[in-house]
Order: C-alpha cells, then sequence, then structure tokens
C-alpha cells in the first residue's frame, strides 16, 4: 500500500515504518550506533555516519514527509536548529520579511544571531496579505510565517501570501507547531517549507527535544540536506525513536486537545476576572472565517487548537498568583505535551523580545498562555477557577 494515499491517522503509523526487514520488529529499532560497517572502501549500506543519516531518523523524517504532503522531510535537534538551518540557506545582504508575532526564540536568533552576519529583518502585522507588499524588496529571499503566532493565536493566510511572495521569487517558510499538520498543512496552501518544533504536539509528552523541516520540492530539499549534514545539528537515535512514537497517536491526541482548549476557552470567556480570550475556535475568534477556511473542521467545528491567550483582569501581580497557584496546570516554558502547562509570555518564553515591542503586537504584563493537555477537563477547569479565585482575592 501507498501510504500518502492513506488517510492522516494511518500515515502517522505505518509511513516509514515498515516492519524491520531483518527480524520483523513492528516497531522501529534504535540504531544506537555512531557510524556503519563499509563492505569496501566508499561502498557503503545505505548508511555511512549517523550525522548523515539513520535509519532510526529517516523512519521519523519519512513519516513526517507524509502528514505534511512532502516530498522530503528533515530533521534536527530542535525546532530553532530547523530554523538555523534554514536561514542558513541564504547569503549576506538577504533580506526577510516576518510576521511581527512570533516566537521568541525565533526573533532571537533572527536579531542576535543573523543580523550580525549580514541578514536584514523587517517585521510586519501579516495579517493584512497587502502589508508584504509594502515590506518586500529585491533583496527579500524568504518570508517566515507563524500561524497561529505565538502566543497572539493571530492567523496569516497562507494561500494568499505565497501567491504574493512566489511572485517576487521568495521562499515561504510557515512554522506549523501550534496547528501540527493534522490541523493544517501549510505546503497544500503554496508554502515551500513547513517548520515544527517537534518537542511540542509532535512528539507530544514533554521527553524529547527535537526540530522539523519539510519541503514539497527536491532541490530546495537536497540544499536543505546540505546544511543538516554540514552544520550537524541533528537528533540522536534515541530522540527520533521517541518522537516517531509520539506522532502514531497525533490525531487522537490533537482532537482531545481540540476538545478540552473549547471547553475552557468558552468557560473562561464568561469568567468575571478574565478580560479576553483569544481562541480560534470560538465564535468570538476575530479570523473566525480564515480559521474555518484554514485550519481542519470536524462536525461542523473548527478545531482551533489546543493553545488559549489569556488576557486577566487585572495587574502584573494577579497573574503572577494566578500562576503560582495552579496545580493541575504545571508552570512552565514549552507546550504540546499531553500534561496542561501555563506561562508569562512576557517573563518567560518572550522576554527575548523588546518590551516596546512586545506590547505593540499585545503581549501585556497580565497576558497569560495555556497549554491545554488531554487531562479530564472538568478537573482542569476547576483548577484554574481555583487559581483565579486565589489571585484576586
Amino acid at each position: 500500500m501507498n501510504w500518502n494515499d492513506a488517510h492522516f491517522e494511518t500515515k502517522a503509523i505505518h509511513a516509514g515504518q515498515d516492519p524491520e526487514a531483518k527480524t520483523g520488529a513492528v516497531v522501529v529499532p534504535i540504531f544506537q550506533t555512531s557510524t556503519f560497517a563499509q563492505p569496501a572502501p566508499g561502498e557503503h549500506l545505505g548508511h555511512e555516519y549517523s550525522r548523515t543519516s539513520n535509519p532510526t531518523r529517516d523512519a521519523l523524517q519519512e513519516c513526517l514527509a507524509a502528514l505534511e504532503g512532502g516530498v522530503q522531510g528533515l530533521c534536527f535537534s530542535s525546532g530553532l536548529a530547523a530554523t538555523h538551518a534554514i536561514l542558513a540557506l541564504l547569503d549576506a545582504g538577504d533580506h526577510v520579511v516576518a510576521m511581527d508575532d512570533m516566537y521568541g526564540g525565533t526573533f532571537r536568533q533572527f536579531d542576535k544571531v543573523w543580523r550580525r552576519h549580514g541578514l536584514t529583518f523587517s517585521y510586519g502585522d501579516l495579517r493584512d496579505p497587502a502589508v508584504f507588499d509594502a515590506l518586500v524588496t529585491p533583496q527579500t529571499k524568504l518570508l517566515w510565517l507563524e500561524t497561529p503566532t505565538n502566543p497572539m493565536l493571530k492567523l496569516v493566510d497562507i494561500a494568499a501570501l505565497a501567491v504574493k511572495a512566489h511572485a517576487h521569487g521568495v521562499l515561504v517558510a510557515v512554522d506549523n507547531t501550534f496547528a501540527t499538520p493534522y490541523l493544517q498543512q501549510p505546503l497544500a496552501l503554496g508554502a515551500d517549507i513547513a517548520v515544527h518544533s517537534t518537542t511540542k504536539y509532535i512528539g507530544g509528552h514533554s521527553d524529547t527535544v527535537g526540530g522539523a523541516a519539510i519541503v514539497r520540492d527536491r532541490a530546495l530539499g537536497a540544499r536543505l540536506a546540505f546544511v543538516q549534514n554540514a552544520n550537524g545539528g541533528t537528533p540522536g537515535p534515541f530522540d527520533s525513536w521517541l518522537t516517531l512514537r509520539g506522532v502514531k497517536t497525533l490525531a487522537v491526541r490533537m482532537e482531545r486537545h481540540c476538545q478540552n482548549a473549547l471547553t475552557i476557552a468558552q468557560w473562561l470567556e464568561q469568567h468575571p476576572r478574565v478580560k479576553q480570550v483569544i481562541y480560534p475556535g470560538l465564535p468570538s475568534f476575530a479570523q473566525r472565517d480564515l480559521a474555518a477556511r484554514q485550519l481542519r473542521q470536524l462536525g461542523g467545528q473548527t478545531l482551533g487548537g489546543g493553545m488559549i491567550t489569556v488576557i486577566l483582569d487585572g495587574e502584573l501581580a494577579h497573574a503572577r498568583k494566578f500562576l503560582s497557584t495552579v496545580r493541575a496546570f504545571t508552570l512552565a516554558e514549552s507546550l504540546g505535551g499531553v500534561e496542561s502547562l501555563i506561562e508569562h509570555p512576557a517573563i518567560m518564553t518572550h522576554a527575548s523580545i523588546p518590551p516596546e515591542q512586545r506590547r505593540a503586537i499585545g503581549i501585556s504584563d497580565s497576558l497569560c498562555r495555556l497549554s491545554v493537555g488531554i487531562e479530564h477537563v472538568a478537573d482542569l477547569q476547576a483548577d484554574l477557577d481555583h487559581a483565579l479565585q486565589i489571585a484576586f482575592a
């Protein structure tokens, strides 16, 4: 069977994961080796050195490529390592247009690393595709998007922006970490590269760190594979195996994440201590029409993902007390695991973004980011309600 023709749930379990040829092992083995024997000098059996390729990592790469509808997947030691490899395709003097709301680590890499090496960056609110027209220059070589964004959950119209970017010969990369390939497939919408921190929903269990880039063009894949091997930021076999194990349940986990997040978002909207709730699955979401077009629908409901942004009707002191009181939610960075996490972007994940820039995109001191897990939703709701009562007592 050609797994590329199968449904998503079947691909997640079988693509790249045929039974092992020698023993018939159903689960892809952990090929915990740094090097591979060669029958003769320069003649190998498919693998030479695990930085270049490893059978366990190859299985994960093939699976992720199938899930994103790409021709090649490349895995890295972290999401930021994947980002670094993509930026390494550019030359000094090249220009990047990026969404103004993005993961703080991505901004830090752009602003503190690549800018020193001659790349230039322009940031704008690309919810309006016309903003790209004002930012693009003859030197622009890459359009970098997140959708939904981190942490404001803004959406960008991937299809519309891909048309505009390609008219200028600009590559389009989309960080698809929040949505996952189950909810959104950027390559099918015209993007050239889908990027992930596989640490998050793809791995799904908060027990390994990794990243991935999936492409729809083999020539671009070959360029990126060269950088992957040359820079060496690749995951080890055990990390690849853990991620491959996690991805098998991605579809069922995402449905539960979305179900829980919608229930909690609806409840929080009615809470007297909450000023605003941002969640793509809510009728009140400002871009609900785009969400309905771009994200997966199930039973007539837009699957809005597992992330909720909440702005409390209070000050920093209230947010600190709230975040320090929760128990079913764990106060920690990261997201996308089976357990619920909560954090304060201005202090934690987005502290590297200058305060004035944070305020401009809406990251206030009373804003909290929730990664809703797959626990029983009643327990999660009770935990939040108790913490809000304590915070505002």
